[in-house]
């Protein structure tokens, strides 16, 4: 089973929970180019890596991040964060995901008003699945749909030893800075009136898959009743797809008896990016 924990601690704050806090050793394989990854608290093998690739904990990754965003965001920054960790395959890939309700921007319809809150994704895996990687992006918190958008908020590394402090402090300001340029581009989405978009045509164009559409026209439906009729609220179906997977929305993950919830949802985050910058949803947000 995936671990799930929501923290809320002191400002300055972040702990590791303890799941993830586990030093790893190698072991030989009798493939001659391969060799296993050990917990070693447990001694539980949890991947079959390449000879040559390296694996850190994932405890010594957060903490330079974290330690990186205490240094450069403000107190008030950082003051009420929220945070959570998730985990999957047998612990091997983890993410922590941090909201900051501090460093916020206001979206506002005719019929509605929301915050969208500043948001930092990190990914770390030792099982060879992924490598270190940061998303910048918001959370809605009106309906807690979070998202990473567009090409702006990501930032890839190829290993833990090529992270560097001045590399993410750098992509740190200016995803804070673009923060405040996405809250002026969901303002003009929440301007721009669909009254004359065939929502369910347009929402067939940028997913492609039938059922799919017809599920997401669902929920901009539910979107429009509270949002108005705007490429805001489709925004927000799109954002409700890849935040829930249940009965709230039509979309649950099928159980493949591996837990790897987290990064299914992950992926769903960066399909909705995608189709956010497809050519028909840039279109009408010109």
């Amino acid at each position: 089973m995936p671990f799930d924990f929501n923290i809320q601690p002191d400002w300055c704050d972040l702990t590791v929970p303890d799941h993830l806090d586990f030093d790893v050793h190698f072991n030989d394989t009798r493939v001659r180019d391969k060799k296993y990854v050990i917990n070693s608290d447990t001694d539980e093998a949890i991947a079959i890596i390449g000879r040559g690739a390296t694996a850190r904990n994932h405890s010594e990754f957060y903490n330079r991040v974290w330690d990186t965003i205490v240094e450069d965001l403000s107190q008030e920054d950082l003051r009420d964060k929220t945070y959570k960790f998730s985990s999957a395959r047998s612990k091997g890939w983890s993410m922590l995901d941090v909201t900051f309700p501090n460093v916020k921007t206001t979206v506002e319809t005719k019929k509605h008003k929301t915050e969208i809150a500043f948001r930092m994704i990190a990914v770390h895996a030792i099982d060879g699945t992924a490598s270190p990687a940061t998303w910048f992006g918001g959370i809605d918190t009106f309906c807690t749909n979070g998202q990473i958008t567009g090409d702006w908020d990501m930032v890839r590394k190829k290993n833990t030893s090529g992270f560097t402090v001045d590399n993410f402090m750098r992509e740190l300001r200016v995803a804070k800075t673009n923060f405040d340029l996405q809250g002026k581009r969901l303002q003009s989405w929440a301007d721009t009136n669909l009254a004359h978009v065939q929502v369910d045509e347009l929402i067939q164009e940028i997913v492609k898959s039938e059922r799919k559409s017809r599920k997401l026209h669902d929920l901009f439906l539910d979107e429009r009743h509270t949002r108005g009729n705007n490429l805001f609220a489709l925004y927000s179906a799109f954002t409700n797809y890849s935040s829930y997977a249940d009965e709230r929305n039509g979309f649950a993950l099928r159980n493949t008896g591996n837990d790897t919830r987290a990064v299914s949802m992950l992926a769903r985050e960066q399909e909705v990016s995608k189709w956010v910058s497809s050519p028909a949803f840039l279109q009408l947000a010109a």
